[in-house]
């Protein structure tokens, strides 16, 4: 993501005119900054932790599924006992 953000900050402070040469540094820093303050309060999650829950939500998915039959079978159990 640093990367993203340093290559964003470069393409921003490249479309300055020249006459900023002085002030660049102070400029590309200041909007790399900003940009990485923006990122942090956007509340994003990495793609390791995205990988990580839709791990686990394929995992409790099957496990619904599973109840579910379960539960189907308990009553077609439950319903020919009470014929």
């Amino acid at each position: 993501m640093i990367q993203k953000l340093d290559a964003l900050s470069r393409q921003i402070n490249d479309l300055l005119p020249r006459d900023f040469n002085l002030l660049k540094d102070d400029i590309k820093e200041q909007i790399r900054a900003l940009i990485h303050d923006s990122f942090r309060n956007m509340d994003l999650v990495t793609r390791e932790e995205f990988e990580i829950q839709s791990r686990v939500l394929a995992r409790t998915r099957e496990k619904l599924e599973a109840l579910e039959k379960t539960v189907t079978r308990l009553e077609q159990v439950h319903s020919s006992t009470k014929k």
